[in-house]
């Protein structure tokens, strides 16, 4: 699989960068994947010029495409003004506007406070709904203080996880998982559930696909409340 990381830090080292790199090592520890960075700095000029003539530069349509053939994405900012830096906005400006679609994008975002860790819901997760990619639940923030500090680790390592199941699921599941009436998991199908040829099996209305999941349709459930 392919992940591409979009890396909007300025400075050399960058704090934004280390997060970016984090975050592509605990992926990588989880499945391996084909990583590729996108330094944003280096593509500057370049994304200058596709706004004023209309044509990305040699490098900046290498990334481009890299982005487009990803299978997944990891994209972090430094934060400005409370929000994504300009020059993080200006490239996904430039991207196709379909090419996040239906892709699966973890965010992450690095600031001096922790006030600002609000940008992740606030900015970029509506950016990256309104171009259609599946954002992962959880986004990493990372303050001058989360640095060696308690908490941070655990959150790469959960944002990476929901990206490596996202990578490889592909496609959205077709049913709801449906809890128990008790609030239980669902339970594998039984010897007393009868097979359906389609691989799954039926007892009553609800039904349990082969891999032992129970999906109640939505009337039985309704009905269930009302009783």
């Amino acid at each position: 699989m392919k992940l591409v990381v979009v890396s909007a830090g300025l400075s050399v080292p960058s704090s934004t960068r280390l997060l970016a790199d984090r975050l592509a090592a605990a992926v990588d520890r989880q499945t391996p994947v084909d990583i590729r960075v996108v330094e944003l700095r280096d593509l500057a000029v370049e994304i200058a010029h596709n706004f004023t003539n209309g044509f990305p530069g040699r490098a900046l349509a290498d990334a481009l495409e890299a982005v487009t053939e990803a299978d997944g994405l990891i994209v972090v900012t430094p934060v400005f003004s409370a929000s994504y830096s300009g020059l993080f906005k200006s490239f996904f400006d430039v991207l196709d506007k379909d090419a996040l679609a239906g892709k699966p994008v973890l965010i992450a975002a690095t600031g001096g406070s922790a006030r600002h860790s609000l940008v992740l819901d606030h900015a970029l997760r509506p950016l990256f709904s309104y171009l259609r990619a599946v954002v992962v639940p959880t986004g990493v923030y990372a303050a001058s203080e989360d640095w060696g500090a308690e908490g941070l680790p655990e959150r790469i390592d959960r944002g990476a996880g929901e990206l490596v199941r996202l990578m490889g699921a592909g496609t959205a599941p077709e049913t709801a998982v449906v809890p128990e009436s008790d609030g239980s998991l669902p339970k594998p199908a039984g010897p007393d559930r009868e097979t359906r040829a389609d691989g799954g099996s039926a007892r009553g209305g609800a039904v349990t696909r082969s891999h032992g999941f129970q999906v109640i349709p939505f009337e039985d459930q309704l009905a269930a409340l009302h009783g």
